[in-house]
């Protein structure tokens, strides 16, 4: 069975067991030391799907583990959520009806690892995770990703669910010759970044997604690309990246963020900085959205985008809650 479930299995059913189910947040924070509002354990992530993958990360945290175990349980929720349209399990299509996706997983030791254009395998993240500890590289594509993911007993699975199918068809039926190859995109890309802090001030950070709907089949977006997608220096702080990933792309800009606040900014401040460089390119009239969260190595959240309605979700102090980013545009 995939390692992910062999990790983070005692500390869950530690977590779990005396409950016999879900644990409420605020008896999970008990007796915690995360009560001044810094410090760790916290965790943030992007978007309403955020608050049931906090949920998954908090319990890993809770029962002693570490942020990177918390990342890569929290994003797998989403990944296995055919109601979620953009990441894993349910996700929107390509151009040519194939559910491709991508994922990048980092740790506090600074090793990383990451798979794109994946299909078949509904969770990534773990399979990016493989490759950050089994082999001596970074990134792994395509079929190459898929027979590694074979190899290393991932079970294959269909992921095209039937209500992104008619999606797909709907999609098709109105695509004209006048069209680019992002009609009804710009709406779904909604990425899960998650970045947490643990107990013993270790950083970790996990993005995943399925991408662009109905994106060129083969495009990759910034999802996988370590410093892009998301980054994490433990020495520093930790972000992650949501929207039009080629605008995130160009900028490096979960890196961005990240050397911000090694320059001295709050995490919120970093992901507007970061936003700025992208307006400017775009005559501060970007016309689609990327938003990015973060946190510091004290344990500080921040979280901002270009245009208004990006949220995040974020747990700590005995709340899990959905916050709305403040915005450029």
């Amino acid at each position: 069975m995939p390692d992910f479930t062999r990790r983070t299995f005692l500390k869950m059913s530690a977590a779990l067991g005396a409950a016999g189910g879900l644990i409420p947040l605020d008896r999970l924070f008990a007796g915690t030391t995360a009560g001044s509002g810094k410090g760790g354990p916290v965790v943030i992530s992007t978007w309403p799907h955020g608050l049931p993958a906090n949920d998954a990360a908090w319990r890993v945290l809770s029962s002693g583990g570490t942020a990177l175990d918390a990342v890569e349980t929290g994003v797998q929720v989403p990944e296995a959520d055919p109601e979620v349209r953009s990441v894993g399990y349910g996700g929107l299509p390509d151009e040519d009806c194939h559910v491709t996706l991508d994922a990048c997983i980092m740790g506090p030791d600074g090793n990383c690892g990451s798979t794109a254009f994946v299909e078949g395998y509904m969770h990534p993240i773990s399979i990016a995770r493989r490759v950050m500890e089994d082999t001596d590289h970074v990134m792994i594509v395509g079929a190459g990703a898929e027979e590694f993911a074979r190899k290393t007993g991932f079970r294959r699975e269909d992921l095209l669910t039937e209500e992104a199918r008619r999606a797909w068809m709907k999609w098709k039926a109105g695509l004209g010759d006048g069209d680019d190859w992002f009609p009804g995109g710009e709406k779904n890309h909604d990425t899960i970044g998650m970045v947490a802090l643990d107990a013993a001030g270790s950083l970790a950070g996990a993005c995943t997604t399925s991408g662009l709907a109905w994106k060129i089949h083969g495009r990759i977006g910034d999802s996988p690309i370590i410093g892009a997608g998301m980054y994490v220096d433990n020495e520093v702080g930790a972000a992650a990246a949501t929207g039009r990933g080629e605008a995130v792309i160009k900028t490096c800009g979960s890196f961005l963020v990240v050397e911000n606040m090694r320059s001295g900014m709050s995490p919120e401040k970093a992901c507007r900085a970061a936003l700025e460089r992208i307006s400017a390119r775009h005559g501060g009239k970007a016309d689609f959205q990327v938003g990015y969260i973060a946190v510091n190595k004290k344990g500080e959240t921040g979280a901002y985008s270009l245009a208004d309605g990006f949220t995040y979700a974020l747990a700590r102090d005995g709340k899990n809650e959905l916050l709305t980013a403040g915005h450029l545009q």
